[in-house]
């Protein structure tokens, strides 16, 4: 069974661009939302989300994350320009992906997401930075 992406991302283009990657690596697009409201209404049958920061209704992107780690247990990967304002939120995502990015780099991260047991410290991805262990989507999933 494939697993369905969320792309929680408000430059249309951009949101665009993703979902043609992750279609490309096999992955099936959940639902492309462009704010918080968006992504919590689509939320329920993803398994992992792509989660720009900065959206439609302001700079949600981290508490979107959150949200989708501790209520749905979506694996969160950030995609932004500006990874220091993810902050204590990097404690519901595997890492963070740096615009502008590479299709490949999307692709190989989302295979890594799609793992049972993901191997952050072994994953060597141009563009993807790992949060470490202790902050990373396995603290939030035993919450459950």
């Amino acid at each position: 069974m494939s697993k369905k992406v969320l792309i929680v991302e408000d430059e249309i283009f951009v949101a665009l661009e993703i979902e043609q990657i992750v279609e490309d690596a096999g992955f099936q697009v959940g639902a492309i939302a462009a704010d918080r409201e968006g992504a919590l209404a689509c939320a329920q049958d993803c398994d992992i989300a792509l989660v720009d920061l900065n959206l439609r209704d302001g700079p949600t992107g981290p508490q979107i994350g959150m949200e989708l780690a501790a209520r749905h247990g979506i694996r969160v990967i950030y995609v932004t320009a500006n990874p220091s304002q993810i902050g204590a939120a990097s404690v519901a995502a595997l890492g963070v992906i740096t615009k502008p990015f590479r299709a490949h780099s999307i692709s190989a991260t989302l295979q890594l997401a799609a793992a049972e047991q993901p191997d952050l410290t072994a994953a060597e991805i141009a563009g993807f930075t790992p949060f470490p262990l202790p902050g990373s989507w396995n603290a939030m999933e035993s919450r459950g």
